[in-house]
């Protein structure tokens, strides 16, 4: 009889009633916490990857919390740029065919590098921010 009344008790407690009167003993209240949403950490925001293909046609904004390489298109006579910084400047490096080309660049300066222009926006040893635009010819 006493492994009944646990039983019922159990299934009492685990339904969210209470344990039968005949049970002699008390009635159980079941609680339960609302559980927040588990998800996946998401990164930082200084973490997240900057749209590279949106600076295929030299124009975009960057912002950056490494050095970065990508595509551009080859009407600029280079086929790859290379963006680095620190807490000072900014390097921008441009290669293709027997090309190179570079500029440094500091906080708030413009400059270009084969006909892709370049504006330091804001800067700091861990984040640049860019904007980059064809320099009309």
């Amino acid at each position: 009889m006493a492994q009944t009344s646990i039983a019922l008790l159990l299934a009492a407690a685990l339904t969210g009633g209470t344990a039968p009167a005949y049970s002699g003993l008390t009635p159980v209240e079941t609680r339960t916490a609302a559980l927040a949403p588990v998800s996946a950490a998401a990164p930082a925001a200084n973490t997240v990857k900057p749209n590279l293909r949106a600076c295929y046609d030299g124009k975009c904004k960057l912002t950056l919390s490494k050095t970065v390489r990508f595509r551009v298109s080859p009407r600029f006579g280079v086929t790859r740029l290379s963006i680095s910084f620190n807490r000072t400047s900014v390097r921008v490096r441009a290669t293709g065919p027997g090309v190179t080309s570079q500029a440094v660049l500091g906080l708030r300066s413009t400059g270009s590098v084969n006909g892709i222009g370049v504006r330091v926006v804001s800067l700091s040893g861990t984040k640049a921010v860019l904007s980059l635009a064809p320099v009309r010819r």
